[in-house]
């Protein structure tokens, strides 16, 4: 399995895991607020049951990022080389590697660090369109394009 399919797949895991958690939030709020509905009367109730819709709406509004997300990672093809990069590109930096997709925290495959970054980010930005060899400075910091896979 080459770097980038581990990577991808690394994600992929590390996104369903967070899927998984905020369906059983929203699960547990759920079966909390008809708990509530059946032993609670008057304004506490009230207040409890409108606690419950805003913490179940923050909760649905992180997974369905997740559900994005992921959905960004599934449509990606790993196989596609090009010599510029592109969506799906997976960057080598003389400062870091990225994967350019979805924003995404840090992993470690095979011992070395990557990143996951939007295409719309300001670094994301720098790179799509170029080429192995390019160099460009972002906050001070100048970035050579190593390799792109």
């Amino acid at each position: 399995m080459s770097i980038k399919n581990k990577l991808v797949e690394q994600y992929k895991i590390l996104l369903q895991d967070k899927i998984d958690i905020y369906q059983d939030l929203i699960d547990s709020l759920t079966d909390e607020a008809q708990n509530d509905a059946k032993s609670s009367a008057g304004d506490k109730h009230e207040t409890t049951l409108s606690k419950l819709h805003i913490e179940q709406e923050k909760i649905s509004q992180k997974l369905n990022e997740a559900l994005h997300q992921i959905q960004i990672l599934s449509k990606l093809d790993v196989e596609v080389k090009s010599e510029r990069i592109v969506l799906g590109s997976l960057v080598f930096t003389n400062h870091l590697s990225v994967l350019i997709a979805t924003a995404l925290p840090k992993t470690i495959i095979d011992s070395n660090p990557f990143f996951a970054i939007s295409p719309q980010s300001p670094l994301g930005i720098q790179l799509l369109g170029h080429q192995k060899g390019h160099i460009f400075q972002l906050n001070k910091i100048e970035y050579q394009i190593l390799d792109i896979l």
